[in-house]
């Protein structure tokens, strides 16, 4: 009879991990689920002491399993145009490529945070080991919110806000 008893709390025991551990697995799949898409940027707000606000015109980003790659114009106005790359001047170049953000690499979601590591960037301080941003996300509906608190730099000392909506 106690033999059967220890073979049943082993049972329940081990029942009980294996519940904790579907529990967990699905809750992190829900949370990815929050990500999983293609969203376009709405809104870009910039504190600071010469805050910013802006509605980028061109913007992808996608999520999907732990991949991500994103594409913003961060401009309201279109980049100008260069007639002959080849012969343009700094100042053209910096017009038509610095408001231009493009990265792509791997994601982790973990207690309303989401952490990036490019993997590829415009930006090559984005891509050195151990560089990452992090945000903070909240989701409703189709709108997703995240907060900078960390950028491949540091510690964000004027922390960008990002709004998107669900395009897919």
């Amino acid at each position: 009879m106690v033999k059967d008893s220890k073979v049943l709390l082993s049972l329940i025991a081990l029942s009980a991990v294996l519940l904790v551990n579907a529990v967990v697995r699905l809750t992190a799949d829900n949370s990815r689920a929050a990500f999983e898409g293609v969203w376009r940027t709405v809104e870009v707000s910039v504190p600071g002491p010469m805050p910013q606000s802006f509605k980028p015109g061109a913007t992808l980003a996608v999520f999907h399993g732990r991949y991500y790659s994103r594409v913003e114009v961060h401009a309201e106005d279109p980049r100008p145009v260069m007639k002959d790359p080849a012969a343009a001047s700094a100042d053209e170049l910096r017009a038509a490529w610095g408001p231009f953000v493009g990265e792509a690499g791997t994601f982790e979601l973990s207690g309303g945070v989401i952490t990036m590591q490019a993997l590829v960037a415009k930006n090559p301080a984005a891509m050195v080991n151990g560089a990452t941003s992090v945000y903070t996300y909240q989701r409703s509906g189709d709108s997703l919110t995240l907060t900078q608190v960390r950028t491949h730099s540091g510690p964000a000392r004027a922390p960008v806000t990002v709004k998107m909506v669900r395009v897919e």
